[in-house]
């Protein structure tokens, strides 16, 4: 039998429909089937905790943080920017017989804490929040940064339509999922170490002077109530969380930043309001029954001692875990109290002088200096 040509024409066509049709079958398949990875592993814990025996591998924490904290099971939080990041979970886990996750925010701004306080508060009753308090975190703009910094806002913005940017995304299925299996399996992860950095870094005086560039010039002395707004709004968010969770015991210290720290307020001009910011601020959170709070930065044996220091701020675990053994054992050396906090506030502050005219007088030709422009 011979065909014509329209018959003829019409074959090719209808092999080429049924072609798109499995073409199209075969990639929406693959990708429920890549989806479905995703999903099931969920490296960033956006749906769930671990499953299938895996281990919270938790080492990125603006992709990670908020879905721990939204999936994962606990009772208690560690809260802070980098500096609480080192902090082992089972120091607080055996000391106050709790289960902790780590709410962690590079800048430790207030409102970005807060934030992540929400989140946790939306599924959890919190036992304890051990809130380690930056200084600077007073002065600084209280409404939360995560989309400015260019976050995942998909992660965080519980819009499942957006979560295609997780779930068909190179990175994940070809990094995380298996960096995450790998650490689960083979590796020796410690889950209580989460979002640690330590192990690869280096604390000593060369570290710690090689990162501070010191400014040149010194700067007029700000008055003492210069940011009183900003610290108005931040306390107000803090004070909003403990007022509305009274059954939260919020233990809140400020860590031990270097020297170098101070040096460097006094010659910005910031010191005076700075420790203004922290009177105002303890006065305030240390009249709540729920509030306990412990004080850190005036411990001259570490804070001078710039081998326990990469940098101005970070210190080593061994800070981490010093800290932490003192608000265990309730150690009340270190315990703020309406009684004695305006006394240790006024001991920083003659610290914070001896510091610029004493206690750094041996390193000045070891420090780069910052001429500006």
């Amino acid at each position: 039998m011979q065909h014509t040509s329209t018959e003829k024409q019409s074959i090719p066509q209808e092999r080429y429909r049924k072609f798109l049709k499995r073409f199209l079958v075969q990639a929406v398949l693959l990708l429920l089937a890549l989806a479905a990875v995703v999903i099931l592993i969920d490296p960033f814990f956006h749906y769930h905790k671990p499953w299938f025996g895996l281990k919270a591998v938790l080492t990125d924490k603006e992709y990670q943080c908020i879905g721990s904290l939204r999936t994962f099971d606990y009772d208690s939080l560690i809260v802070g920017s980098s500096v609480a990041e080192n902090y082992y979970n089972g120091w607080f886990n055996e000391g106050f017989q709790c289960k902790t996750v780590k709410a962690i925010r590079s800048y430790g701004a207030t409102a970005d804490l807060c934030y992540l306080l929400d989140a946790a508060y939306e599924k959890h009753d919190l036992k304890y929040v051990f809130y380690s308090m930056d200084t600077s975190s007073l002065a600084a703009d209280a409404t939360p940064t995560y989309e400015l910094t260019g976050c995942p806002m998909y992660l965080y913005d519980k819009n499942y339509f957006n979560d295609v940017e997780y779930l068909f995304n190179k990175g994940v299925l070809f990094e995380k999922i298996p960096y995450m299996i790998a650490n689960s399996l083979i590796g020796d992860y410690d889950e209580n170490d989460s979002y640690n950095w330590a192990q690869w870094k280096e604390f000593n005086q060369d570290m710690a002077l090689g990162l501070y560039l010191r400014k040149a010039e010194i700067a007029p002395m700000k008055e003492a109530d210069f940011y009183r707004d900003t610290l108005d709004a931040n306390l107000g968010l803090i004070c909003e969380q403990v007022e509305n969770h009274p059954e939260t015991r919020f233990k809140i210290f400020f860590p031990a930043y270097s020297m170098l720290f101070w040096d460097n307020l006094y010659r910005t001009g910031d010191l005076e309001a700075y420790l203004y910011n922290m009177e105002q601020a303890i006065g305030t959170l240390v009249a709540y029954e729920n509030v306990d709070m412990y004080y850190f930065q005036d411990e001259t044996d570490i804070i001078t001692n710039l081998d326990n220091y990469m940098d101005t701020l970070h210190f080593s675990p061994e800070i981490n875990r010093f800290m932490a053994e003192q608000m265990i054992a309730g150690n009340t050396a270190y315990r703020l109290t309406e009684e004695n906090y305006r006394e240790r506030l006024s001991g920083m502050r003659e610290l914070s002088y001896r510091i610029v005219e004493e206690y750094m007088e041996p390193y000045v030709d070891l420090i780069k200096v910052d001429y500006g422009q």
